[in-house]
């Protein structure tokens, strides 16, 4: 806005004040979609099978196949991989010489929540648990006596995957962690918040009946019984199982005007698919565009389907083979030449904890994108600190499509912190700048966001795509 002398103010207006009708019914189409896929992709691997069946209904071919029938790529072609069952890469092919770079979104599909381990079940005093060891930073207090379901894989020793999904359906059953009563909790609620519940508290209650005529743990023995009927399961199964504890709830409209979204996973899902959504809605693309859906970027982005692993660069070679380009220097050209949007959510200004915002410096719900110029903790650092250059040029993509944005920071300078995976694609000497969208409660089992901020996240998304260079 202009005050009286001319001089412009950073204040951004809300979104809500700027949508006409034909906004709001575009914004709950894509909300009412973006709610769904939250509830079909509630772990990585289901996030990962659900992006590989859009992208296949929207053209997309499997890398594999590619390789495997020599396929000469070209401008407008449509690839995808996908590394583990867990990591996802898209790629556009642009009409532009790829060596000059890519435009480039990048999110993860991993999001906290509590693992199964992998010698788990025991009985104890009556009743049956499985334990486990929390993924991600959380508040563990926060997990306890809600309702969870169980989802991921047993892989037995002959390959045999058998995929598990417990506690989503109306007529299945749920598991919960129980805490103690308010009325024994006097010394317990002594304890700071951090200890209130300790990890290996975090013990999952699944049976209380006993296996007749079995002397030895008679509880557990009936729950082997029962894996063993549905899933053919047994005990040394768990061995080489992926199993994953969620809040139960589906994704909800949030408020009387259902003008939020109430739902789990949304660090950084939220980022996620609106990447996608705007990745399957560009076409004619002069710049190739990519779109890059990790995963374990909450415990540093490690392993083979982090973003740490060479699966990106490797695949973006496998590419460019395929397009032609057989030397090393043309991947190297790509990737240095790439620019990136690294879309991982900001932490929104809540009136209810302002202390912990410098509020001139903060991501509010209702106001679009938001960009982080530099993440990291206390004095930045593990920060990838985007160039000026390279925030003027995002800046004005932004406003020639007219998309609402925000800058922001992840709270006061020494509260705390917090990373993406920008850092990581900035070592091939690549721009990058993160770029998400705010929400509350992150990293509880259920956050919260904007419908507005989803909408505009979707447009900005294609804009990139469409027009930076």
């Amino acid at each position: 806005m202009i005050d009286m002398k001319g001089i412009v103010k950073m204040e951004r207006k809300t979104l809500w004040e700027n949508y006409n009708d034909a906004d709001i019914k575009e914004m709950n189409k894509i909300s009412e979609r973006y709610k769904e896929c939250l509830d079909l992709g509630k772990t990585e691997r289901e996030c990962a099978s659900l992006i590989i069946k859009m992208a296949e209904e929207n053209g997309y071919i499997n890398l594999d196949e590619a390789i495997k029938e020599n396929k000469r790529l070209s401008a407008g072609d449509k690839i995808y991989a996908c590394y583990n069952g867990k990591t996802v890469a898209l790629y556009h092919l642009g009409e532009d010489d790829i060596e000059k770079g890519m435009n480039i979104l990048g999110a993860h599909i991993d999001s906290p929540r509590i693992d199964v381990k992998q010698n788990p079940l025991y009985e104890k005093e009556g009743f049956a648990y499985l334990d486990t060891h929390y993924y991600g930073g959380i508040k563990k207090y926060q997990w306890v006596t809600i309702p969870l379901s169980m989802h991921g894989v047993f892989v037995k020793k002959d390959g045999t995957v058998i995929n598990i999904s417990i506690g989503e359906e109306d007529n299945d059953p749920v598991f919960t962690i129980t805490d103690l009563l308010i009325h024994l909790s006097a010394s317990q609620l002594q304890k700071k918040a951090s200890e209130v519940i300790e990890g290996e508290n975090l013990d999952l209650l699944v049976g209380s009946i006993l296996l007749k005529d079995e002397e030895k743990d008679p509880i557990k023995a009936n729950i082997l019984k029962l894996l063993k009927e549905k899933y053919d399961i047994e005990e040394d199964d768990f061995l080489s199982a992926e199993l994953e504890l969620v809040p139960a709830s589906k994704a909800r409209d949030l408020g009387f005007d259902k003008s939020m979204i109430l739902g789990y996973g949304q660090d950084d899902r939220i980022c996620a698919f609106t990447s996608l959504f705007a990745m399957l809605e560009s076409n004619n693309l002069k710049r190739t565009g990519c779109t890059l859906l990790v995963d374990k970027e909450e415990i540093g982005s490690v392993g083979a389907s982090g973003m740490h692993s060479r699966f990106f660069e490797n695949t973006t070679a496998e590419i460019l083979n395929l397009m032609g380009y057989t030397k090393d220097i043309s991947v190297r050209r790509c990737l240095a030449h790439s620019t990136m949007l690294s879309s991982d959510v900001s932490a929104g200004y809540d009136p209810l904890y302002a202390n912990a915002f410098e509020i001139k410096n903060a991501a509010f719900l209702g106001k679009g994108l938001v960009f982080n110029k530099f993440t990291g903790a206390r004095g930045k650092s593990g920060s990838n600190d985007a160039n000026a250059e390279y925030m003027a040029k995002v800046r004005n993509v932004m406003d020639s499509h007219k998309i609402a944005f925000q800058t922001a920071e992840l709270g006061k300078v020494d509260i705390g912190g917090g990373g993406t995976i920008a850092y990581i694609t900035a070592n091939y000497g690549m721009e990058v700048i993160d770029a998400g969208l705010a929400v509350l409660c992150m990293h509880s089992p259920c956050e919260v966001s904007s419908k507005a901020d989803i909408y505009e996240a979707v447009k900005g998304y294609k804009a990139f795509l469409k027009d930076m260079y």
